[in-house]
This record gives C-alpha cells, sequence and structure tokens, in this order.
C-alpha cells in the first residue's frame, strides 16, 4: 500500500482525538486554569481553618447581594447554552443575539461585584488590612474574587468579538462551542467561590 493510499484510508491527522484543534486548545486552558483555581480555594480553606477568620458577611445585603451576582452569572449560563444551540442550527442572528445577552449578564456581574468591593474598601477591607485584624481574609478574597472576576472580563471581551464576527459570518459553530466552553468554566468556579468564600463567613 503507498503512502497516497494510507493518507487516504486514515483521515484522522486532522482530529486524532475525534475533537477539533479549538475545543482540544480550550479544553487544555480549562483543565490547568481549574489546577490555579483549585490550588486558590485550598490554600484558602487551610487559612480559613489555621486562623482566626472573620465573618464579615451580614444576609443582608451582604449575601442577598452576593446571591443576586450568582444569579445573574448563572442566567448568563443559560444563555449561552441557546447561543451554543442557535450556532449548530445555523441561526447566525439568533445566535449572536444570545451571545450578545451573554455578555450583557457577564457585564452586569462585573458592575455588582466592584459594587461590592466599593462598600468593602470603604468599610475598611483592603488586601492588606481589615477591622477584624486578618490581614490574610482581605489578601486571598481580593486575590480569588479578583482573578475570577479577571475571567469574566475576558469572557465578557470574548463574547462581544465572537457576537459581532459570527453574525457577520466570519465564525462557525465550533467557534461558538469553545467560547461555551470557556463560559461554564467560569460560572462553575464561581459555584465553588461562592459557599467557601461567602456562605461560609455569614455573620451571626
Amino acid at each position: 500500500m503507498t503512502m497516497q493510499a494510507q493518507s487516504t484510508s486514515w483521515s484522522g491527522w486532522a482530529n486524532p482525538l475525534g475533537v477539533g484543534r479549538k475545543k482540544l486548545g480550550m479544553w487544555l486552558f480549562l483543565v490547568s486554569d481549574a489546577l490555579t483555581f483549585a490550588t486558590l480555594l485550598i490554600c484558602y480553606s487551610y487559612f480559613r481553618v489555621a486562623n482566626e477568620w472573620p465573618k464579615p458577611f451580614e444576609f443582608s445585603p451582604g449575601i442577598v447581594f452576593s446571591s443576586l451576582m450568582t444569579l445573574v452569572l448563572l442566567s448568563s449560563s443559560l444563555t449561552m447554552v441557546f447561543g451554543v444551540a442557535a450556532g449548530h442550527s445555523g441561526e447566525r442572528k439568533a445566535a449572536a443575539k444570545w451571545l450578545w445577552l451573554t455578555a450583557l449578564g457577564g457585564g452586569a456581574f462585573v458592575a455588582l461585584h466592584l459594587t461590592e468591593w466599593n462598600h468593602l474598601i470603604h468599610e475598611g477591607v483592603t488586601p492588606f488590612s481589615n477591622p477584624w485584624g486578618a490581614p490574610l481574609f482581605g489578601a486571598t478574597f481580593f486575590l480569588i474574587t479578583g482573578l475570577h472576576m479577571t475571567h469574566v472580563v475576558i469572557g465578557v471581551v470574548y463574547l462581544a468579538i465572537l457576537a459581532a464576527g459570527f453574525g457577520a459570518g466570519k465564525f462557525d459553530a465550533e467557534d461558538v462551542e469553545v467560547c461555551g466552553l470557556y463560559w461554564h468554566f467560569v460560572d462553575l468556579v464561581w459555584m465553588f467561590v461562592f459557599p467557601l468564600v461567602y456562605l461560609l463567613s455569614v455573620s451571626a
């Protein structure tokens, strides 16, 4: 059998794992990013157990406000699902609409998060000090939530570029699906951050 015949009989060279290059690349990135967040959350848990940890969040407005942030982010995951479905169905205008709505949800989450940060900073909570004399709380809180918020901001920019390009026919359905993987990952990370950082720090 000649090399040409072998090449014709086996066409797996483009996607040797049955996964597109873009999707595989995103999965590899998400695995490495998951390890980063897992390390941070494990360290946070250790600091919490090893030190006298403050409980600064009252149910209202602290937990109510962070719950609203969570609801907004989870809703954006739902619109992302609709966007991916529309993209695979070839409905470009509908997919672009859902992508814009997802970006809007991400932007709302960031705005709410910055409002919360502003409120905490005015109460004297910074990465280096806080009213409870537990500087590690501020350092870990702003590091973890800040890193997550950075991912959300990147996702919003990613969604906006994709929505504008997909509506104009510059991207394909796989691009939308890859973006969906990233966005769902960002939402999943928050579902670990929210209970660990907020719910376990509710003041009595």
